[in-house]
């Protein structure tokens, strides 16, 4: 979620793992816009732009439900490959929301986004940050992340953030202790039980996860990479109840194995945030990967799930 900076802003900062050009590009050329910007399940249609001082950016953001959104951005600042900024939200019959500032910066190939919304009041900015979370609008920056790894290295991925009150350290541990991480990963309705468990780089995990419905799953996790508190990557598989590797029991063209990547950054003392960065691993059949990329946003809703339910438990 947003994260506060003053009373009134909001900040959000992301690092993408591509140059400052590339990033600069998908937000400013129109066609490349269109790829990712707007929650998951929206699209645009840009009417016209003119990014310069006094410009504006005229587009329709149309909703999965078939609503649409008028959208008119006017640009106060415009400086190539550095800063943008505009007002946000506002068109010719509705003054803008609020202010936004975009900084990027390049570091050793890798580009820092720093994003800061300026409302009117606190009471605005506390109201905004709630409608941004329900409406899905953070799912913006991870399409972007998906958009340019897509561009760049022609690789599918599902890329999630939050941000979390709590130190880095603590959120590792509630990564890599069963007893903590099972009380919240499981999907929402479901508990999750180990039938072996051994974190460790090159060891294995072997679960189930059930519900009051009587649907039982089983599944299997072997460790690439732990990097305390930093990284932790994995690859999983769903499979029997001895073990043997076997297919979704909902959805029998999911991908038979998937990596997933943990990220943790410190945003402050006791600021965490977590990125999952989740692809196809090993042989994937064509049909394998169509269901994972129409599946991006049951992806969604499913992680945001976890990820509220371990709101929950910190706040426990």
């Amino acid at each position: 979620m947003p994260v506060k900076n003053k009373s009134n802003e909001l900040k959000i900062t992301r690092v993408y793992d591509a140059p400052v050009r590339a990033v600069w590009d998908a937000w400013t050329d129109p066609e490349k816009a269109a790829q990712w910007w707007g929650p998951r399940g929206f699209t645009i249609t840009t009417h016209s732009k003119d990014l310069k001082v006094g410009g504006h950016w005229h587009y329709t953001m149309h909703g999965p439900d078939g609503i649409d959104y008028p959208n008119k951005t006017k640009y106060f600042e415009v400086e190539e490959c550095a800063k943008l900024v505009y007002d946000h939200g506002g068109n010719d019959e509705q003054a803008p929301l609020f202010r936004v500032t975009v900084l990027f910066s390049e570091n050793k190939g890798k580009t820092t986004m720093d994003m800061t919304m300026t409302l009117p009041t606190p009471e605005a900015a506390e109201e905004t940050s709630k409608f941004i979370k329900k409406a899905g609008g953070n799912a913006t920056w991870d399409r972007l992340a998906e958009y340019l790894e897509k561009t760049s290295a022609n690789k599918e991925v599902f890329v999630i953030n939050r941000s979390f009150n709590a130190p880095i350290e603590t959120m590792f541990e509630l990564w890599t202790n069963p007893d903590h991480f099972s009380k919240w990963l499981p999907p929402t309705g479901f508990e999750m039980e180990f039938i072996e468990c051994d974190i460790k780089p090159g060891g294995n995990t072997f679960y189930r996860m059930f519900n009051n419905a009587g649907l039982t799953m089983y599944g299997r996790a072997h460790y690439l990479e732990i990097v305390k508190p930093y990284k932790l990557k994995y690859t999983q598989q769903f499979c029997d109840e001895k073990g043997n590797l076997s297919r979704h029991p909902m959805a029998p063209t999911w991908p038979a194995t998937m990596l997933t990547t943990v990220t943790l950054s410190e945003e402050g003392p006791d600021q965490t945030r977590i990125t999952i960065n989740w692809e196809c691993y090993g042989e994937t059949a064509a049909e394998e990967l169509a269901t994972f990329i129409q599946g991006r946003s049951g992806m969604t809703i499913g992680w945001t799930g976890s990820f509220d339910k371990l709101e929950e438990y910190l706040a426990k």
